[in-house]
C-alpha cells in the first residue's frame, strides 16, 4: 500500500515537471521572442519630437510665416509629490487652482512632462532659471511656434494650423507617427502643401527602470526641418487691398492672365491666423464663428452675388462673336423699354440718346445692352457665359473650401427649377448680369482674364510656373481690340463709369457694376443692409495684361465709385512690386 502512495506520489511529481518543462519550453522557444519583444517594450521608451514646419515666402521671397521660439513652464511627473503647489504658482504667477487644473488634465505619463504655463516671457523664463534649484523637476521647455508676421493680410490664403484630428489619422495613418501634440495645416496654403512643410518627426529611444523613471538615452534621431514653399501671392497687394478696404466686407482676386497664378486673394473681414498657433482657444473659436460679419468665410469663392453691369462683358463678347451687333451699329436710349406691363429702365433716366458700342459700354447702357441680349437670346448668353468659366466650379484648390458654382441660367433650367417657361424680360435683365445670374469674384477675374488673352482659361493656382490650360473659346482678335479699347475707354474717359480706377503708373482696362439691394432712394441711405453691392472688373496694362482683377464689395455703394479705387491701389501695388524685382535683378 504504501510502494503504491509512492508510485502515485512520483507520478505526479514526474507530471508536474513535464507540465513545468513543457511551459517553460513554450515560453522561452516558442514564445521567446514575443516576451522578449513585451520586455524590450517596458524596459525602453519612444518619445516623438515634432519638427520644424518649412517657411511660406510670396512670390517676390518674403516670408509670410516664420518659426519663433515658444517657452512653457513644465515639471516631470515623479516630482508631483514633493512639490509645494502655492510656491511654484507664486513664481508662476498662477493661483492654486490654476496649477491643480493643469496636474489633474494631464496624461499621467511619466515621459511626458506637465506643462504649468505655456507662452513664457523672457521676464519669466528668468525668473525661473533662477529659481530652478528649489523646485526639482521643474524646467523651461522650448518650442517651435507658427508666427504670422502679417495678421490678418492674405489669412484666408496662408491659413493656419490646428491638432492632428481623428478622422485625419484615419485617412492618413502616417500621421500616427507624429507626437500628440502636432500641429498641421487644417486651411489655406498650410493645408495644401502641408505634405511638404510638416517636415519628419525626430526620436528619443531612453531606457527606464521598473518604476518607469529614465535611466539613460538609448538613441537619438533629429527632426527634419519641413521644404519651404514660395507661392504665387504678392503680399505687397495683400497689404493694399487691406487697407483700401478698410472697414467694408468684400473680396478681390487678382490672377496672371498667362497662367492662372493667383498674385491676391482677399477676403474680408478676415481673422487672425495667430490665434491658431498653438491651438485656439474655446473662447476665440466661438468668437470667431458666432461673430455675424462671418471672418471665417471666404467671400472670394465661397459667396455669390449678381454681376450687374460687369456681366456686360460677356454678354458684348457673344454679340460680336455672333455677329447680332456691329460694333458702329446705332441704337437709341431713351431711358427705358417697355414689354408688356414690365419696364425696364437704364441707368441714365433722361436716356444717352443714339449710342454705339463703345460708347454704350463706356457709360454702361442698359437699353443697349437690352437689344442685343434680345437679339441674341439667352441661349447664346449661357453658351459664352459657361465658356468663359461661369457658372461652374474653377477647381481652385484652397483646402478645406468647397467654392461655389454660382448660376447662369437658360430656358432649359427655369423649367426645371422653377416650373415657368423663359421671358423676354428674363433675357432683358440676365443681359445685364441681374435676375437670376449669380457668379463668385474668382469667376469674374477668370473670365476677365479670359477675354484678354484671346479666349485662354487657365485653372487658378498658388503654385509658381504651374500652368494648367483646361479650356479654350474662340474670340477674333478684332474682338479682343475692340474689348481692350472699350475697357480702358470705362476707366480712362471723361463720362466712363471707373474714372476712379484710372492710375498714373500704368493703363488700367476695366467694367464697374452695381448690384441693386433696393431701391434707388433706399438705397440712398445709410442702412448698410440695404445699400447696393459694388463691382469692378479689369486689367492692366490693357493692351497686354500682366494682371486681371475682380473686385466685389458687399454693402459697399456704386461699383465705380467704392470698387474701382480699390482695384486701382491693388494694381499699382503689383507694379510697384514688379518695378522692385526689376531693379534687384539689375542690382
Amino acid at each position: 500500500m504504501l510502494l503504491k502512495r509512492i508510485k502515485i506520489g512520483a507520478y505526479i511529481v514526474i507530471a508536474a515537471f513535464l507540465i513545468l518543462g513543457f511551459r517553460l519550453w513554450q515560453l522561452q522557444i516558442m514564445e521567446g521572442e514575443r516576451h522578449k519583444r513585451l520586455s524590450e517594450d517596458n524596459r525602453l521608451r519612444i518619445i516623438k519630437t515634432p519638427a520644424p514646419r518649412g517657411i511660406i515666402y510670396d512670390r517676390n521671397g518674403v516670408p509670410v510665416v516664420r518659426n519663433v521660439p515658444f517657452f512653457n513652464a513644465v515639471i516631470t511627473a515623479d516630482s508631483l509629490m514633493a512639490l509645494d503647489i502655492n510656491a511654484i504658482a507664486e513664481l508662476l504667477w498662477l493661483t492654486r487652482q490654476d496649477i491643480e487644473a493643469k496636474i489633474r488634465t494631464s496624461n499621467n505619463s511619466p515621459f511626458v512632462p506637465i506643462r504649468l504655463k505655456q507662452g513664457l516671457t523672457f521676464q519669466e523664463v528668468a525668473r525661473i532659471e533662477a529659481r530652478r534649484s528649489d523646485f526639482p523637476g521643474l524646467s523651461v521647455e522650448t518650442e517651435i511656434k507658427r508666427e504670422y508676421p502679417f495678421g490678418k493680410v492674405g489669412a484666408h490664403v496662408i491659413g493656419y494650423l490646428g491638432k492632428i484630428t481623428l478622422s485625419q489619422k484615419r485617412n492618413n495613418p502616417h500621421l500616427n507617427d507624429f507626437p500628440p501634440d502636432t500641429l498641421i495645416g487644417q486651411w489655406g496654403v498650410e493645408a495644401l502643401f502641408d505634405n511638404k512643410l510638416r517636415g519628419i518627426p525626430g526620436e528619443k529611444v531612453i531606457e527606464v527602470d521598473a518604476l518607469g523613471r529614465e535611466l539613460h538615452l538609448i538613441k537619438k534621431r533629429q527632426p527634419v526641418k519641413g521644404q519651404n514653399v514660395q507661392i504665387s501671392i504678392d503680399i505687397n497687394i495683400q497689404k493694399a487691398v487691406e487697407d483700401a478696404f478698410g472697414d467694408k466686407a468684400g473680396a478681390l482676386v487678382a490672377i496672371k492672365p498667362d497662367s492662372g497664378e493667383i498674385l491676391a486673394l482677399q477676403s474680408l473681414p478676415s481673422f487672425d491666423p495667430n490665434l491658431f498657433s498653438m491651438g485656439i482657444s474655446y473662447h476665440d473659436w466661438k468668437s470667431l464663428t458666432e461673430d455675424k460679419k462671418k471672418p471665417l468665410l471666404n467671400r472670394a469663392v465661397q459667396s455669390q452675388y449678381p454681376p450687374a453691369s460687369t456681366f456686360k462683358l460677356i454678354t458684348a463678347i457673344a454679340a460680336l462673336e455672333e455677329g447680332v451687333i456691329d460694333a458702329t451699329e446705332k441704337i437709341t436710349c431713351t431711358g427705358r423699354i417697355s414689354y408688356g406691363r414690365w419696364t425696364f429702365g437704364c441707368l441714365r433716366r433722361e436716356g444717352h440718346g443714339s449710342v454705339d458700342f463703345h460708347r454704350a459700354f463706356v457709360e454702361s447702357c442698359n437699353v443697349y445692352f437690352y437689344e442685343i441680349g434680345r437679339r441674341l437670346g439667352i441661349d447664346r448668353i449661357y453658351k459664352y457665359a459657361t465658356a468663359l468659366g461661369l457658372g461652374k466650379t474653377t477647381g481652385i484648390e484652397i483646402m478645406p473650401i468647397r467654392e461655389r458654382q454660382g448660376l447662369i441660367p437658360n430656358a432649359n433650367w427655369k423649367i426645371e427649377s422653377r416650373d415657368m417657361p423663359w421671358y423676354l424680360g428674363d433675357t432683358f435683365i440676365s443681359a445685364i448680369g441681374q435676375g437670376y445670374v449669380s457668379v463668385t469674384p474668382i469667376q469674374m477675374a477668370i473670365a476677365v482674364a479670359a477675354v484678354l488673352n484671346g479666349g485662354y482659361i487657365y485653372k487658378p493656382t498658388f503654385v509658381l510656373n504651374d500652368r494648367k490650360l483646361i479650356n479654350t473659346v474662340r474670340i477674333k482678335p478684332e474682338t479682343v481690340e475692340i474689348m481692350k479699347k472699350a475697357l480702358y475707354g470705362v476707366v480712362n474717359n471723361p463720362s466712363g463709369t471707373g474714372q476712379k480706377a484710372r492710375s498714373e503708373i500704368t493703363a488700367i482696362g476695366g467694367k464697374t457694376g452695381t448690384v441693386q439691394v433696393a431701391s434707388r432712394r433706399k438705397d440712398l441711405m445709410t442702412n448698410e443692409r440695404i445699400r447696393s453691392h459694388g463691382w469692378f472688373i479689369g486689367a492692366a496694362p490693357v493692351e497686354s495684361p500682366e494682371i486681371a482683377i475682380s473686385v466685389f464689395v458687399e454693402h459697399g455703394g456704386r461699383g465705380g465709385i467704392v470698387a474701382a479705387p480699390i482695384a486701382r491701389k491693388a494694381i499699382d501695388a503689383y507694379m510697384k512690386s514688379k518695378e522692385q524685382r526689376v531693379q534687384g535683378v539689375k542690382e
